[in-house]
């Protein structure tokens, strides 16, 4: 068995995914290891995504654990035998690991939500826009650094699931570069909201009693709503969330945050007024 060094954000989730169901089934690794008649340590390795694991044993697992949700586990069985290698794997060693985890969540999303506070999401970014983000950040980067991540950026803006961005007017005033990349921004979210697969709204500041849109987040649904994952940005990375707890206090979140928002086209308006202002 060849250990993996570097697992992805997706084979962790297999390993979490396949941990929780033999914990609700009360079972140990070596119980789980002998129904299998393997070592315990291989169980290990399995529930750590240090090693991979094939159809067979997943739907072998599940039936020991008494999981009677065949579409669950036929989507643990696509995840444990996806063997893509996808546009994102040209960064590897070039890039943190976070930024290869997102994107690989994107590709595989059904669906995207977003919450922006301080920022236009990325995905809906500009160059010149990214390109001033990036530049602000501490440590600095260096020039190879920034352009390497401008053009990953470039490539996640190729989704064409449906995406709903919330974005708060704090981060569509905040002048990250000058005026014309503020309007050049503008200008692009007015563009890329009216594709059919993008939904654009927005947090106005005059929104009486809203602390809701406190802070960022993506939300990133899976092929079942179990499978649902929240990122969260820190200093350090992205986080990925993705226990039932806390997937159902995002959920919540992300309807209220939308129900204050203004309606698509209200928005557009409030963001063309914006636009109009520079």
């Amino acid at each position: 068995m060849v250990k993996r060094r570097e697992p992805t954000a997706r084979q962790m989730r297999l390993a979490t995914e396949l941990r929780r169901l033999r914990e609700a089934a009360g079972l140990n690794s070596r119980q789980a290891a002998a129904l299998l008649g393997v070592g315990a340590a291989q169980i290990t390795h399995i529930e750590s995504a240090l090693a991979g694991v094939s159809e067979q044993r997943v739907r072998r697992l599940a039936s020991h654990y008494a999981c009677t949700d065949g579409e669950f586990v036929d989507a643990l069985v696509a995840m444990a035998t996806d063997r893509t290698r996808g546009w994102w794997e040209e960064y590897r060693g070039l890039l943190p690991t976070s930024f290869l985890d997102l994107s690989e969540l994107e590709h595989h999303a059904r669906f995207l939500r977003h919450v922006a506070i301080l920022y236009v999401p990325g995905l809906l970014q500009t160059e010149d826009y990214a390109r001033a983000v990036f530049e602000s950040r501490l440590p600095e980067l260096t020039r190879e650094e920034i352009e390497l991540r401008i053009r990953h950026r470039k490539g996640r803006q190729q989704f064409t699931v449906p995406y709903e961005a919330v974005i708060h007017e704090a981060a569509l005033r905040i002048r990250v570069s000058d005026r014309a990349t503020s309007r050049n921004q503008l200008t692009r979210l007015l563009e890329l909201s009216e594709a059919d697969h993008i939904t654009l709204r927005v947090i106005p500041f005059d929104l009486d009693g809203f602390a809701r849109a406190s802070s960022t987040m993506t939300y990133v649904g899976g092929p079942l709503p179990e499978l649902d994952t929240v990122v969260r940005d820190a200093l350090h990375g992205s986080v990925f969330l993705d226990s039932e707890a806390q997937l159902n206090t995002y959920r919540t979140s992300f309807r209220k945050v939308e129900a204050a928002s203004l309606e698509p086209d209200r928005s557009r308006e409030f963001v063309h007024r914006l636009a109009k202002e520079l």
